[in-house]
């Protein structure tokens, strides 16, 4: 949900990690995952100096000649054949360098969604991934509808906010092919179908006979609300604020473009507000900053779109650059891209840390900070905007990212890399404090 996160540092050490003080969003609480996340700092994984491979061997090298090689293979490559693919975790301010570097290649191949199967409805795609509401809102609500989430792994944020929503009283229902824990009392959890079905008889249930919308009718076509879809659809008309959610395993499904046309009908039949979780802390300032293949900078549309992620995976490119992007544990949307991203003939990848994967598929590593080594910039799912600076001494001969990034754009003769600081790099200025 943000960067919400302080580290306790010891001589460019970080040995804790802490909240922030924000009830609006976290209200001091913190997952475990992030109170422990500074162990990731200090992994053995780390990868300490450039490597590149040579005749199927790698070698350290220094900063200079790594970049030359990156750039060189940059800059050769023909037009619409360089690809570029972004963790969700990249800053907005990574995330502005990398859609310029790809707009100076004249590539519309750039994308963030790692985990996103179905793009065929994303010109649809709202202008950033939003929630529907306020963070705080959730607690207020009368009833909420959350589909195809596994909340507590994804958020556990949001799911601290359910909870307290349905301690005050709110009716809160669930979708989802498999049964997860809640620490709450769940009104109706309806599982043992596909997602598509579930929505669709929730759907159903929510139309009461009256006409569905043309753009799910048919997948509607002999759907019977069960007594549980109709509770369920009672409770979000009858609640006077109410939110249906989609979460990541919803934004991952095969049939995506269905899941969401099918839970927007039900909020709009119901009254309720719409939105979902997004893969990642800064999803949303991704697409802000145009690190999507349909669409540029601050939402603008592109004539002629790019490859996704699987697209550029699959399709021979003559180079194609990882940010951040682990692609054995990273890249859900298609099967085998360890051995697919191989046989691309020049893969640049920007990364903390070294994994047989990266061994296997990339020919050169440049070591890129972490978290607590950079500064910049998230927007999280309720577009609020969130800066923070590095606090951490960087491990080995690691570099922020958008350092990386803003010297590999000098050296292609990119326009407009003059960036001195992390702040010279945004587009936007933040609408709130």
């Amino acid at each position: 949900v943000g960067s919400n996160l302080y580290a306790h540092v010891l001589r460019g050490t970080v040995k804790r990690i802490v909240p922030r003080v924000n009830e609006a969003i976290n209200e001091t609480w913190i997952a475990d995952r992030d109170r422990f996340s500074y162990e990731a700092i200090y992994s053995k994984d780390r990868l300490l100096r450039p490597r590149i491979k040579e005749s199927g061997e790698w070698r350290e090298l220094d900063w200079e000649e790594a970049l030359t090689a990156a750039a060189d293979a940059l800059r050769d490559a023909d037009t619409g054949k360089a690809g570029l693919l972004a963790s969700p975790a990249v800053t907005v301010e990574e995330g502005h360098l990398l859609s310029q570097i790809a707009e100076h290649l004249d590539t519309a191949n750039i994308d963030h969604r790692l985990g996103r199967r179905d793009i065929s409805d994303q010109d649809n795609d709202p202008f950033f991934p939003s929630l529907g509401c306020r963070i705080a809102d959730i607690d207020r609500q009368g009833a909420i509808l959350v589909a195809g989430s596994n909340v507590r792994a994804e958020a556990p944020i949001i799911a601290h906010r359910l909870r307290k929503a349905a301690l005050a009283g709110a009716k809160v229902s669930i979708a989802n092919s498999t049964r997860y824990e809640y620490f709450f009392d769940v009104a109706d959890y309806r599982s043992g179908e596909g997602l598509v079905a579930l929505l669709a008889g929730i759907l159903v249930a929510a139309a009461d006979g009256e006409k569905l919308p043309e753009t799910v009718a048919d997948i509607c076509d002999g759907i019977r609300a069960t007594e549980a879809d109709k509770r369920i659809a009672a409770s979000l008309k009858d609640a006077d604020d109410a939110l249906v959610m989609l979460g990541n395993i919803a934004g991952r499904h095969k049939a995506y473009s269905a899941v969401r046309a099918l839970a927007a009908g039900i909020a709009t039949l119901t009254g309720a507000s719409f939105g979902g979780l997004s893969e990642g802390p800064n999803s949303a300032g991704a697409h802000l900053a145009g690190v999507v293949p349909h669409r540029t900078e601050a939402g603008e549309n592109c004539e002629t779109p790019g490859l996704d992620v699987a697209a550029i995976v699959e399709t021979p490119m003559d180079v194609v650059v990882l940010v951040n992007v682990e692609p054995d544990a990273d890249i859900h949307v298609i099967d085998d891209a360890v051995e697919k991203l191989s046989k691309q003939q020049f893969v640049v990848a920007l990364t903390p840390y070294v994994s047989d994967a990266l061994l296997e598929c990339a020919d050169v590593l440049l070591p890129t900070g972490t978290f607590a080594e950079t500064s910049g910039t998230y927007v999280n799912i309720e577009g609020e905007w969130q800066s923070f600076g590095g606090v951490a001494t960087p491990v080995g001969e690691s570099r922020p990212t958008w350092k990386v990034l803003r010297v590999l754009g000098n050296l292609i003769e990119a326009p407009g890399f003059e960036y001195v600081t992390s702040e010279d790099c945004l587009l936007y200025t933040s609408p709130s404090p």
